[in-house]
C-alpha cells in the first residue's frame, strides 16, 4: 500500500561532488552539490542560479568535478552551510549560510593547483577528479531559479589505489566508496555516516538513533 506525499525535496541518492571554480580575483571556489550525473563524456549538474558556483561558470567555464569518497564527508559538512557570495541571499542566510571566501581551509582539504592558472585548483584528498569545460547552462524550474550545466569532461584523474590491476584503465567498482546524499543525509556502503549540518539547515528530519 503506498502513501500520497509531498516531500520537500526529491534527493533519493546522488553522488556528493565538490566543485571547483575560479573566483572573478583568481582563486578557487570549492562549493559542495549533490544533483549530478554524467552520459558518456557529459557531465550535468543541478544547482541554484543563485549560487556563487554558477556565477563563476557563467564567465569562467573551466571547473574540475572532485568526487568525494565516504572518507570525507567531515570536510564536506564542514561546508555545507558556507557560501563563496560575499552577498548571502536571504533565504540562504535563514537557513544558516554564512560568507566564507577560503573553503579548502575551512574543509580542512589541500588545493592542487592546475597547470594552467586561469584554471581552478583541484581537491588532493579527492581520489577521483573530472576536469572539464562547460558546454551550456539550460534554466529549469518554474521560476528558472536553477540550471542545468553541461560539462564536456576533458580530462579523468584517479588515484592508482582504484584500479584495476589487470585492466588499468579502468576504476575497480568495488575499491571505490562514493559519499551519496540521500534526502540531505551522509550515506556510504548504504550507512548514515554522521549528522548532517544541511539537513539541520532545510529543517530536514534524520534517523536520530542512527547519528553519531
Amino acid at each position: 500500500m503506498k502513501t500520497l506525499i509531498n516531500p520537500k525535496m526529491l534527493y533519493f541518492g546522488t553522488p556528493v561532488v565538490l566543485i571547483s571554480s575560479v573566483n572573478p580575483d583568481g582563486t578557487t571556489n570549492l562549493a559542495p552539490m549533490s544533483s549530478a550525473w554524467w552520459l558518456g563524456t557529459t557531465a550535468v549538474l543541478g544547482m541554484s542560479v543563485n549560487s556563487q558556483t554558477v556565477r563563476n561558470l557563467s564567465e569562467r567555464p573551466d571547473v574540475v568535478l572532485n568526487l568525494v569518497d565516504s572518507a570525507m564527508v567531515g570536510a564536506v559538512d564542514r561546508i555545507a552551510l558556507l557560501t563563496g557570495r560575499a552577498d548571502v541571499p536571504d533565504y540562504k542566510r535563514a537557513r544558516g549560510y554564512t560568507y566564507e571566501p577560503h573553503k579548502f581551509a575551512a574543509a580542512g582539504l589541500t588545493p592542487t593547483p592546475a597547470d594552467d592558472p586561469d584554471q581552478p585548483a583541484a581537491v588532493a584528498e579527492s581520489l577521483v577528479q573530472l576536469a572539464g569545460r562547460v558546454r551550456v547552462m539550460h534554466p529549469i524550474g518554474e521560476d528558472a531559479g536553477a540550471r542545468a550545466i553541461e560539462v564536456a569532461i576533458t580530462a579523468v584523474h584517479v588515484d592508482e589505489e582504484l584500479m584495476m590491476p589487470e585492466h588499468p584503465t579502468h576504476l575497480d567498482a568495488q575499491r571505490w566508496d562514493p559519499l551519496i546524499m540521500k534526502f540531505t543525509q551522509y550515506f556510504g556502503n548504504g550507512s548514515v555516516l554522521q549528522r548532517s549540518s544541511l539537513a539541520e539547515g532545510w529543517d530536514i528530519p534524520q534517523r536520530q538513533a542512527e547519528l553519531v
